[in-house]
C-alpha cells in the first residue's frame, strides 16, 4: 500500500456494496480511488478515496448485519421521516471548485438530489444522497466563485 498523508479528520462510511459505492462516488462526485483491499467474497475490507488537495473518505462493506440508510428507511418509520428533510442529518461536507458542473455531473450519474444549487447565505451549495442513501453536501469554494 502506498503511504499517503492522512488529514486530521477522515469520514469512514459503511456500505452494503462497497465496490458499487466506489464506482458511484468516483463517477458521480469526482473522487479518485487511491486504495482498495477487496476480500475474497468481493466485499471491501478497506478503501480510500481522495478528492481535491486533501479530501479523503474511507469506506468498507461486508458486514452482513449492516443496513444502508436507504434500506434502513424502508424498514423503519423514524428513519423514513429523516428522509423528509434535505438537510444533512449525518453526512459528509465537501468544497468543490465549480458547483454547477459538479451538480450536473452528480445528477447525470444518478445521485438523489436533495436540494438544487442555492445561495444559502453560508455559501453556494447543494445536497445529494448516494446510491445507498449516504448524504453529502457540496459547497463551492469561496475563492472559486465566478
Amino acid at each position: 500500500m502506498t503511504e499517503y498523508a492522512t488529514p486530521t479528520v477522515v469520514p469512514f462510511l459503511m456500505y452494503e456494496d462497497g465496490a458499487a459505492a466506489i464506482d458511484f462516488l468516483t463517477k458521480a462526485f469526482g473522487f479518485n480511488e487511491r486504495y482498495r483491499l477487496q476480500n475474497d467474497d468481493g466485499s471491501i475490507g478497506h478503501a480510500e478515496l481522495s478528492i481535491g488537495d486533501d479530501g479523503v473518505v474511507f469506506l468498507a462493506s461486508g458486514l452482513g448485519a449492516y443496513e444502508s440508510p436507504k434500506h434502513h428507511a424502508e424498514n423503519c418509520e423514524r428513519a423514513r421521516s429523516w428522509q423528509d428533510t434535505p438537510y444533512i442529518i449525518n453526512g459528509v461536507y465537501l468544497q468543490v471548485d465549480d458547483i454547477h458542473a459538479h451538480f450536473d455531473n452528480a445528477k447525470a450519474a444518478g445521485a438523489t438530489i436533495l436540494s438544487a444549487v442555492e445561495d444559502s447565505g453560508h455559501g453556494v451549495l447543494y445536497r445529494a444522497a448516494d446510491l445507498e442513501g449516504q448524504r453529502w453536501m457540496f459547497s463551492q469554494r469561496p475563492d472559486a466563485a465566478s
